[in-house]
């Protein structure tokens, strides 16, 4: 039997050992609910109180902050039509990581609409990477579902940090005023769902892709598409303090094919998970494509990155946070 693990390479073991004890602000001022039960059943959403969430997230919070993508594995081990145990992301392979080992990942100057996403779980902060992404209400955010939602409770405290470069935030921290993701991952955790769209607040009298831009997004594309992956990795060989890339044609999860996700090649770690996936770039940076899925999860022992295929359900997630 396969095995998988969290981006996070063995973060899920540590984890549990040293979950912080650490007071959240900005809760939750809903049950989560269908956005729109004649419309998209499929769909659902929580509005959030955001006061305080943007100085709750001090450099030493943003740094202390575990990976998310232990939250994808706790997804897995709930059994949402797999058998394995958890979710992991391994083996460095071709060029320098941040801390002298071969990665396969590439190092990328930071990017306006490419950023950290911070919230805080139950009792513990995570940290996830994020995209902003065109909008009716040009405020909206696309990341992970697992960034967004585990288990059936909601993040708080949930902000972007846009270009986040080595503890700056050059663009300013952008709270969250609701949460959307498929109902299929709230209630289920099912990796095929594993995306979310966060609706932040403006900043500065300014909505945020009039500050820092916004990707266009595409829906029910071809599989086998070549990408170019983005993300924010921060469990070893990285350290999460710069933005990273990965490229590659992708093909299908032999491992769980009822996922039916696709892999690139890549090896970004823990803190990468909700980064983009962009298809038709034109641009030696890779970043002015549209984006198509986001970075979910990884297995041991093999250096692919899968993200879930962006059909109809999560193209109606992605309608209703654009347009609220």
């Amino acid at each position: 039997m396969t095995r998988t693990r969290s981006l996070a390479s063995g973060l899920l073991t540590f984890s549990a050992a040293a979950v912080l004890a650490i007071t959240s602000a900005g809760g939750a001022s809903a049950t989560p609910a269908p956005s729109d039960g004649k419309a998209h059943p499929s769909v659902a959403s929580i509005s959030v109180d955001a006061g305080g969430a943007a100085d709750y997230w001090t450099p030493e919070r943003m740094q202390s902050a575990l990976p998310g993508d232990t939250l994808a594995g706790k997804a897995l081990e709930r059994g949402n039509r797999s058998s394995l145990a958890v979710v992991e992301k391994g083996k460095p392979a071709t060029t320098q990581g941040t801390k002298g080992k071969p990665t396969i990942a590439k190092s990328e100057t930071p990017v306006s609409h490419i950023g950290k996403v911070f919230f805080t779980m139950g009792t513990t902060n995570y940290v996830c990477s994020g995209n902003a992404v065109s909008s009716a209400n040009g405020s909206t955010v696309a990341t992970a579902g697992h960034c967004v939602n585990e288990s059936g409770a909601y993040a708080t405290n949930f902000v972007f940090v846009p270009a986040y470069d080595n503890g700056a935030a050059p663009y300013g921290k952008w709270s969250a005023k609701a949460l959307y993701a498929p109902t299929q991952w709230v209630s289920n955790g099912d990796m095929t769902y594993d995306t979310a769209f966060a609706v932040v607040n403006p900043l500065g009298g300014q909505n945020l892709t009039d500050v820092v831009g916004g990707s266009g997004t595409a829906f029910n594309q071809a599989y086998g598409l070549t990408y170019k992956a983005f993300g924010y990795p921060q469990a070893a060989p990285f350290d999460g303090t710069s933005l990273w890339s990965c490229t590659g044609k992708a093909t299908n999860d032999p491992n769980n094919p009822q996922f039916g996700t696709q892999g690139i090649p890549c090896d970004m770690t823990g803190g990468s998970s909700g980064g983009p996936w962009f298809i038709q770039t034109n641009s030696t940076t890779g970043s002015d494509g549209l984006q198509n899925s986001i970075n979910s999860y990884g297995y041991n022992r093999s250096a692919v990155m899968y993200g879930p295929y962006w059909g109809s359900v999560i193209e109606a997630t992605y309608t209703d946070a654009a347009k609220s």
